[in-house]
């Protein structure tokens, strides 16, 4: 059990920092336009949040035993849609467009790969959790149901 609390670990660690980073990235943007003094536009906000809310998840589950519930896996799979969903907005946006010395584009450019990362981290969560706790879960018989394997 502490070996598999030490890769979950490690895991979301790497899932943290992706989670910070997208939303340093995409949150430069945000504050330029702020300041600016225009509006942010929504997939910004968008990349923004879905890193917010992937950082607060993955400090969740570095509080033990959490690992545990039946959800940790089907929770995993909605923030990888998410990702993958932000890879697909941000991608088509930005992997085919050519930087030609502009720093700001290649900096989104990045951030897609970045994005593309983050979700594939997510996807191997998924799995990895959905595997622990097939292992883990509560058993019982199978005529009366009551008694616990």
């Amino acid at each position: 059990m502490v070996l598999s609390y030490l890769l979950f670990s490690i895991l979301h660690f790497f899932q943290f920092v992706l989670a910070i980073t997208v939303c340093g990235l995409y949150g430069a943007d945000i504050d330029r336009t702020r300041k600016a003094g225009g509006q942010a536009d929504g997939k910004w906000v968008y990349a923004v949040v879905v890193g917010g809310i992937s950082a607060v998840t993955t400090l969740l589950y570095w509080i033990p035993f959490i690992l545990r519930f039946a959800l940790i896996w089907a929770w995993n799979l909605i923030l990888f849609i998410l990702w993958i969903a932000l890879f697909g907005l941000f991608g088509g946006m930005y992997i085919h467009e050519d930087p030609n010395g502009n720093g700001d584009i290649q900096r989104m450019k990045n951030a897609v790969w970045v994005v593309l990362a983050s979700a594939i981290l997510w996807l191997i969560g998924v799995i990895a959790h959905f595997i622990y706790w097939w292992g883990h879960r509560e058993r019982h018989t199978r005529f009366t149901s009551r008694a616990k394997v």
